[in-house]
């Protein structure tokens, strides 16, 4: 009981530290720009998808031909990745065929819709991003990405 007491209250009070401040700063700014995204692909006839088809579509453009390497390259399961890839050839955005060399595999192709979609939203940030630049200024946000980057280049 105290021990779960303990936990509790330290969850309450995770407001109170700057690290935890920072984080729900970074998924809730992340969020937010993903959810416009996401709006702005629905309003030009891309309804359903979500930022993991798009991460998706651009890991398979650049290489990723299976499931375990897809999620490799996403940092979810492999079947995780697989039935996001699933998801994609029913929203018409891959192509799965046979491999050529090996029957057992197959090849993954991302569309012309897909292309289309990933176009569309890699528009969509850069409006959020010139948007952003607007409201707190260029310099700000170029420092801004240039703590994110060292943020994501220090992992632990």
């Amino acid at each position: 009981m105290v021990v779960y007491y303990r936990r509790v209250r330290y969850l309450r009070n995770m407001d109170t530290h700057p690290g935890a401040k920072l984080a729900r700063l970074l998924l809730a700014g992340f969020t937010t720009l993903v959810d416009e995204v996401v709006v702005e692909l629905e309003r030009e006839g891309h309804p359903g998808v979500t930022a993991t088809h798009a991460f998706a579509l651009d890991a398979i453009d650049a290489g990723a031909q299976s499931a375990s390497e897809l999620g490799r390259s996403l940092g979810v399961s492999k079947q995780a990745a697989a039935k996001t890839i699933a998801t994609l050839e029913e929203l018409s955005y891959l192509d799965r065929r046979a491999d050529p060399q090996d029957a057992r595999r197959k090849h993954l192709t991302v569309t012309d819709r897909g292309h289309e979609m990933m176009a569309i939203g890699a528009g969509a940030f850069d409006a959020y991003r010139t948007r952003l630049a607007g409201q707190v200024g260029i310099l700000a946000l170029h420092s801004l990405e240039k703590v994110l980057r060292v943020l994501t280049t220090q992992r632990v």
